[in-house]
């Protein structure tokens, strides 16, 4: 299956019906392009079957009442974050570093976004079982909480510091 953009419903083949789902969006403003439609359409695209009106995905124009597949297409590459890059790297060089730093350490140009992409799409659909990484066991954590002192240790330190004082006062 490829990401094209276009409203993609799953349907009954057989006995076996697609798993149903409801989007809870919480708190979420839903308004239309937010990220979590951007979620949503990749879950539909999975394989889920979730009730929805593409009324809500990026590019949907309200005077049309029409998705335009090309436009969510892009956002689905990053074509706007590519769009974003290369603004950013004509006008404002030091913002560029800064907000795309870690693109630039892993040699992700704007140009390249979508390929990159198409790259992580394909390999989901190759394998979408989860990689697990092994995980390094935590140090022993060091405790600064002091030790509760008995009466005669802080009688004898009370002793100590009154002794200290009466000496820096003799000089």
């Amino acid at each position: 299956m490829q990401a094209t953009g276009e409203d993609y419903n799953v349907e009954e083949t057989g006995e076996r019906r697609p798993f149903r789902a409801l989007l809870d969006v919480g708190l979420v403003r839903t308004t239309t392009g937010n990220r979590v439609f951007g979620a949503l359409k990749g879950a539909l695209d999975g394989g889920l079957d979730i009730p929805h009106s593409e009324k809500r995905f990026a590019g949907f124009n309200k005077e049309e009442k029409s998705l335009n597949a090309e436009l969510h297409r892009k956002y689905i590459f990053g074509g706007h974050v590519a769009d974003y890059m290369i603004m950013l790297r004509d006008e404002e060089p030091e913002k560029y570093q800064s907000q795309f730093s870690s693109f630039i350490k892993n040699g992700v140009e704007p140009e390249g976004l979508e390929e990159l992409y198409r790259k992580v799409h394909a390999a989901i659909r190759a394998d979408p079982s989860i990689k697990h990484t092994e995980k390094h066991v935590p140090s022993e954590r060091k405790s600064y909480k002091l030790k509760k002192l008995t009466y005669d240790e802080r009688k004898a330190n009370l002793i100590a510091r009154l002794n200290a004082l009466n000496e820096d006062d003799d000089e």
